[in-house]
């Protein structure tokens, strides 16, 4: 901002910026409405930092606001492309495309990896790739629902997975319509809306080794026969699907990624990470941060996250928004050490530092000493 910029009359943060946030979330992901919105969220740019003598003349309700914008802008995930997202869109693409037209031999995908790892994140970014693509292919077509969306229930039956899916597509049906009508209502639509991936999120939850979860089992392989459209499942190691002699039907037809926490005893490892750090520094909105600042931090922040990207994410960003609140405008130590991450974050953590080869130099830096 340049040196004669005049503060604002009302607050720095217009109404238009404010709508922005308040518009997000709104619908759940599985959810026609939720998902259009996400495939057509635009990038959110990042909040113009006032000068020094601008941040001064702010009345106390005006920094209220300034503050929280900046704040809520770095609670919203800021997407950085990490090598799990770009393998699983670039080869999720790559099914749909070899899949387009064929009635058998299709293949699916499966995303399997501990949580934390960005599985979710991985298949709704390929859902969101294809959906913008096939409107760009087809702008003001009406009508159609080129993604599907939906996350598994817990004890997945063939009926409730039927009723997301409903759900999913606006169907007015309900359990008590039973499930083959149901089912014949989802495929229908699916098929006429010209659905062309379908994505189920914690697939774990169909277990084969229940009477329920066999059942739903053979109701996705049958809406995996009945819709010509590619199939990506995410889930945990744990799941089942792939388990005997019914799983061998799914193992045999789809394809395996699994997503995994980001290393750090190589060098191309750490290579790697820092990249990442540095990717989820340079947005942040904070007067007194400097790029490289984090960066210090690199070998501190993987031990504290064991290298999970969703709580890299939560540990920089919950950090520095105590930084705007306690007025220090800059990611410290303290503020990274006094973060309470997730349980399984906090549970791996050891304030060891982990020993490796490096130049006395280096070492320190990425112990993350100062």
């Amino acid at each position: 901002m340049s040196s004669d910029y005049q503060p604002p009359e009302r607050s720095p943060v217009t109404q238009p910026e404010m709508e922005i946030f308040d518009d997000l979330g709104q619908h759940s992901l599985a959810t026609r409405e939720g998902f259009t919105a996400f495939t057509s969220q635009g990038i959110i740019e990042p909040p113009e930092l006032l000068s020094a003598a601008d941040l001064i003349a702010l009345t106390d309700p005006e920094l209220d606001i300034y503050n929280d914008v900046r704040q809520r802008f770095h609670s919203q995930l800021l997407l950085v492309a990490t090598p799990d997202i770009m393998r699983v869109t670039a080869v999720g693409q790559k099914l749909i495309r070899n899949n387009r037209g064929k009635q058998l031999g299709r293949k699916g995908l499966a995303v399997v990896g501990a949580a934390g790892t960005g599985k979710s994140t991985c298949i709704t970014q390929l859902g969101k790739k294809h959906q913008i693509d096939q409107q760009r292919r087809a702008p003001g077509l009406q009508g159609r629902i080129p993604v599907a969306y939906i996350v598994a229930p817990h004890e997945a039956t063939p009926v409730k997975l039927s009723l997301e899916l409903a759900a999913f597509l606006g169907l007015p049906v309900n359990r008590w319509d039973g499930e083959p009508y149901i089912t014949r209502a989802v495929v229908s639509v699916l098929r006429k809306v010209g659905c062309g991936l379908v994505l189920v999120d914690e697939i774990q939850r169909v277990e084969l080794g229940t009477a329920d979860g066999a059942k739903a089992a053979d109701y996705l392989k049958y809406l995996f026969d009945s819709i010509p459209a590619t199939f990506v499942f995410a889930g945990t190691p744990d799941l089942t699907l792939f388990d005997g002699p019914r799983g061998q039907q799914f193992a045999s037809r789809f394809k395996t990624i699994t997503t995994t926490a980001f290393g750090y005893g190589l060098k191309a490892h750490r290579e790697l990470w820092d990249k990442l750090v540095v990717s989820m520094e340079e947005p942040l909105r904070l007067h007194k941060h400097r790029p490289g600042m984090l960066l210090e931090h690199a070998h501190y922040l993987h031990s504290r996250t064991g290298g999970m990207i969703g709580s890299l994410d939560q540990l920089i960003h919950d950090a520095a928004n105590d930084a705007i609140a306690d007025g220090t405008e800059k990611i410290t130590k303290k503020h990274l050490d006094e973060v309470l991450l997730d349980t399984t974050a906090e549970q791996q953590y050891s304030p060891v530092p982990h020993p490796r080869p490096a130049t006395a130099g280096m070492a320190a830096r990425r112990r993350g000493r100062p």
